[in-house]
């Protein structure tokens, strides 16, 4: 049941998007999510750091709490058969973000081919936190390819995952862990403690996606699979996380550059290795075919779930 609710989900998805119209009458589960995390924040982050260590831990249990108790009890009340399965991929449908992935990237590379870099780095400025105005072609299609390939796993193949294994509860359970790191899970003044908890549940809930994204990128590369394989393998433990290494390393080498490095964080330089180093940066054109081997790698795992769901 669980396969087939999540299938239709991603199809769902797929077709749609979430709807501007539907974001301005009732937002975005994240949102309300994030409104919650920002008004615990707001309330809890304060004082000595072991007092933000345990006010962070009871923040990100809150959280988790309110997720999972509407989504057990919605779980418990879903109907057999077809018409649950219908009605769990309409309530799964907001946690995963297929299509505004692509669409998000796409904006990127449109203009990034066109040659107007000034359009593309206010676009990919809505995908990452380093500084656009330091970005030139390459470093854009480098971000582009990058958050392509970390947020694939984090937005789309955990959220599957989970739900594959646990229904509403675990996608939705996965969704406040991850808006949870992503907006207090910070290695900085404010957050290095008061987040410590959720950047490292975070990590701990991505591992087994962040591989399986990799593999699917690696599997839907098709000549280059083994390539791609090698290089996740092998430089997969040289980025600064210990999940995003897998599907970025996998995307590199499927594309025959080089991704992380070396990257400009405000007046920070962030010294990070390479991925597939001694490969050339991306060209703007590369940026489109890591959105063809995206665009592959979902169809793919669109197919496991359907073998999945007959099982």
């Amino acid at each position: 049941m669980f396969a087939g609710m999540i299938l239709g989900a991603v199809l769902i998805d797929c077709l749609i998007g979430w709807p501007n119209a539907l974001f301005a009458r009732i937002g975005h589960p994240v949102t309300w999510l994030g409104a919650l995390i920002s008004y615990l924040d707001r309330a809890l982050n304060q004082g000595a750091r072991s007092r933000r260590l345990w006010t962070g831990a009871l923040t990100t249990c809150l959280v988790v709490l309110a997720a999972l108790l509407p989504a057990l009890v919605i779980q418990t009340l879903l109907p057999d058969g077809l018409f649950g399965i219908a009605l769990g991929a309409v309530l799964a449908w907001p946690l995963i973000a297929v299509r505004s992935m692509h669409d998000h990237v796409q904006a990127v590379a449109r203009p990034l081919v066109q040659g107007d870099l000034a359009g593309a780095r206010q676009a990919v400025s809505m995908i990452v936190g380093r500084d656009p105005a330091q970005l030139d072609a390459a470093g854009v299609a480098r971000a582009a390819t990058e958050s392509l390939a970390e947020n694939t796993s984090d937005g789309i193949v955990a959220p599957v995952f989970w739900g594959v294994v646990a229904g509403l509860p675990g996608i939705a359970v996965y969704k406040a862990i991850n808006t949870l790191d992503s907006m207090i899970g910070h290695r900085n003044e404010r957050f290095e403690a008061f987040g410590k908890a959720s950047a490292r549940l975070d990590d701990l809930v991505n591992l087994l996606p962040a591989r399986l994204c990799g593999g699917l990128f690696a599997l839907a590369s098709g000549r280059r699979a083994a390539r791609a394989f090698a290089v996740m393998r092998r430089d997969a433990g040289h980025h600064r996380s210990p999940n995003a290494g897998w599907p970025e390393g996998a995307m590199a080498g499927a594309l025959g550059v080089r991704l992380s490095g070396p990257r400009v964080y405000g007046d920070h330089v962030s010294p990070e290795p390479w991925l597939n180093e001694g490969a050339p940066d991306p060209a703007p054109a590369d940026l489109d075919r890591a959105l063809s081997l995206y665009r592959r790698g979902m169809a793919l795992m669109a197919l496991v779930l359907l073998g999945l769901a007959v099982m």
